[in-house]
């Protein structure tokens, strides 16, 4: 059975930095990009990041360039978001999932799913 955890979300002041987690099992996920996706009360989910699933390479939305960081450990199960400099705007439900095939941006891109961690910065 896919699974996919995170873990890591909290409350944090602006221009904190919080460090979420994926945990991965159930398939050989070190094969498959992974991807970060959020959403805000009332909003659709976006894409936040994702990396290969060598880690040779990693994309970033303009909104968190420069101050958030994918990366995955040597075994490729565990997908890690560290989040520095957080804005309000930053406030979300954080979700990681696995890439299926198509524009890895889109939502309908990735297949499975974690449940989400609430990110939430306070002013």
């Amino acid at each position: 059975q896919v699974q996919l955890v995170e873990s890591g979300g909290g409350l944090v002041q602006t221009g904190g930095s919080l460090r979420l987690s994926c945990a991965a099992s159930g398939r050989t996920f070190s094969t498959y990009r992974m991807g970060w996706f959020r959403q805000a009360p009332g909003k659709e989910r976006e894409f936040v990041a994702h990396i290969t699933w060598g880690a040779t390479s990693a994309y970033y939305a303009e909104s968190v360039k420069g101050r958030f960081t994918i990366s995955r450990d040597s075994a490729g199960n565990t997908v890690y978001l560290q989040m520095d400099n957080l804005k309000s705007e930053d406030t979300a439900v954080y979700y990681c999932a696995s890439y299926k095939a198509g524009i890895a941006t889109l939502v309908r891109s990735y297949d499975y799913w974690g449940q989400g961690t609430q990110v939430t910065v306070s002013s």
